[in-house]
């Protein structure tokens, strides 16, 4: 499997080439085109119970699409929702926790599941995040521009939770407000997670909740 990522901050497209017989899961709606070779397999994927934790608890969609490509090989080309960015991580037995509506795609190798994670609630994502857990490609989108930081042992990073969209599960996560009670309601920021390393993280440049938020406003109210 060959990966290519186009368009990178604002509009990124992944062009993904598949060997004969190879898959690729990838989050429903998120083909873009593809291959007359290639054919899909929709299916809910380890389960109903399974399926349903990653689409309660995960955010994701309870059915998951499987293109794969026919003796010839063939070209699946994927994008998320929002206009952003897409980053290639590769997992070695390894795991990243993926907020709610990031994960893309991934390669068979990779497990998805969904759990009742500590971290994931200290984050900020609600009860859970999406666990991608294997060896493999993993696809993570954006909303906006993706900024990979890497922690090195001991060294501490703080991210406001709109923006954080993937870390290392190894990781240490603890939530925090911004400054003290008065900075808390008056600056704006919310609450925070304080990341510990060692490990990567991935941070959004733009807040899908900012967007919301600027949004309401200006939707016209209807007149009593």
């Amino acid at each position: 499997m060959q990966i290519d990522i186009k368009f990178k901050p604002s509009y990124s497209l992944a062009i993904i080439n598949l060997s004969p017989n190879e898959r690729i899961r990838a989050d429903s709606g998120a083909m873009v085109s593809h291959s007359a070779s290639v054919e899909v397999e929709t299916k809910a994927e380890g389960g109903l119970f399974k399926s349903l934790g990653r689409a309660v608890l995960g955010g994701e969609s309870f059915f998951q699409n499987f293109w794969v490509a026919g003796p010839q090989g063939g070209e699946v080309t994927l994008a998320p929702d929002l206009p952003g960015d897409i980053v290639e991580i590769n997992l070695d037995r390894s795991a990243f926790l993926v907020q709610s509506g990031s994960f893309l795609a991934s390669e068979n190798g990779i497990e998805l599941d969904s759990k009742l994670s500590l971290k994931g609630f200290k984050a900020g994502e609600g009860i859970s995040m999406l666990e991608a857990r294997g060896s493999g490609k993993l696809l993570v989108s954006s909303y906006g521009a993706l900024y990979e930081k890497t922690l090195a042992p001991g060294e501490k990073y703080i991210v406001d939770t709109s923006h954080l969209v993937a870390f290392e599960a190894s990781m240490e996560v603890q939530t925090r407000s911004v400054g003290g009670l008065k900075s808390t309601f008056l600056s704006g920021e919310g609450l925070v997670v304080e990341l510990s390393g060692p490990g990567r993280l991935y941070i959004q440049s733009r807040s899908p909740q900012a967007l919301i938020n600027w949004i309401i406003p200006q939707v016209p109210q209807k007149s009593n």
